[in-house]
């Protein structure tokens, strides 16, 4: 014989309610939120304004080293600082150091006309090669004088407003923290011993090896949307994808579960929106122009414009910081392994 359950008591609600939501699930809902609120501060915080400032700037005036110095002076001296302007010796100076990345874009006066050349390089970020132009143009007209622009590092036709190195370098970073989440999510967050940990980078390194060059070929030879080396950006994935991955497994081996939603606030939150992806570094606020070379994402879209555009020159920083978070997740992954076999052996745990 049946018996219908009776009605719930407010008692057993509320015992009800302690069982399903645990303090733990409630800190981990909590730390959802925290994580959801400084995602959308963040991205509207780096993208909903901006404006170019002080970007690296030459300025020539060929045979006239007095006047490229007033120029460059009245330049650095526009309203809202959008420029950083310094003298170079001639537009075989300013082309060298738009190349080298170590200049955005330069003018090169012609002394004996009206007209002047302007060089951008829209593989840096179309965006920002856009507002140069636009400053230039309207400084230039305040003296009666016109603007040619030369685009000595052009975007590929395929490569809308340059944002295929970002999307690539998002997709590898999106590789390295979603493996590295199943990883743990399988077997535990945490490796049981240093064994474990070394297997799991091991297998987060086959991954990068094939996810780099899965990526470097859909953008380059299927695609076509990114010019330069395949190997230089299998390289470059591969190494984005085990430093975003070697972190996430570093944390996760730290602090647990938690540890996903720690990578995703550094390399979603903090690093997505400060890598000049949408908008180039020099045309973000401090804060995020601060920190995005710093971080993987920031890093991984420098080097992949430098490879496309620029015949793979300064990349050197870039591939420190990457090689910085590779070899800090590593370390950090088998110094929490040892430490919880360590533990576990000093209590009387049989291995895992």
């Amino acid at each position: 014989m049946s018996h219908s359950a009776g009605p719930a008591t407010p008692r057993g609600l509320a015992a009800e309610l302690r069982d399903a939501v645990t303090p733990r699930t409630t800190l981990l809902v909590i730390g959802a939120l925290a994580l959801q609120l400084l995602f959308i501060a963040s991205y509207v915080g780096a993208l909903h304004d901006p404006k170019p400032h002080h970007v690296p700037f030459g300025v020539a005036v060929p045979g006239a080293a007095g006047q490229s110095e007033e120029l460059a002076a009245r330049l650095d001296g526009l309203d809202g600082d959008p420029l950083d302007a310094r003298t170079v010796a001639d537009e075989a100076e300013a082309r060298h150091q738009i190349m080298e990345r170590k200049i955005d874009g330069a003018l090169v006066v012609d002394p004996r006309g009206t007209t002047d050349r302007l060089l951008v390089a829209s593989g840096g970020g179309t965006v920002l090669a856009t507002s140069l132009e636009q400053i230039i143009t309207r400084a230039d007209a305040a003296e009666g004088r016109q603007v040619r622009t030369v685009d000595v590092a052009p975007a590929g036709d395929d490569d809308f407003n340059g944002l295929s190195s970002f999307y690539l370098v998002v997709g590898w970073c999106v590789g390295g923290y979603l493996t590295a989440s199943l990883l743990a999510i399988s077997a535990g967050t945490r490796p049981a011993n240093g064994r474990r940990a070394v297997i799991r980078l091991a297998t987060m390194a086959l991954y990068a090896i094939a996810g780099g060059l899965g990526g470097a070929v859909v953008v380059g030879p299927v695609l076509g949307a990114l010019p330069g080396s395949l190997w230089g950006l299998w390289g470059l994935g591969a190494l984005v994808v085990f430093s975003v991955g070697a972190l996430t497994l570093a944390l996760e081996a730290a602090t647990g579960v938690v540890g996903i939603g720690l990578a995703v606030l550094i390399v979603v939150v903090g690093g997505n929106p400060s890598a000049g992806g949408a908008f180039p570094l020099p045309m973000l606020p401090p804060f995020w122009e601060a920190i995005g070379p710093a971080l993987q994402p920031g890093a991984g879209t420098w080097a992949a414009r430098s490879i496309a555009y620029f015949d793979g020159r300064a990349l050197t920083g870039s591939l420190l910081v990457l090689a910085a978070w590779a070899a800090g997740g590593i370390l950090v992954t088998l110094a929490a392994s040892l430490y919880r076999g360590d533990r576990e052996r000093s209590r009387g745990l049989p291995p895992q």
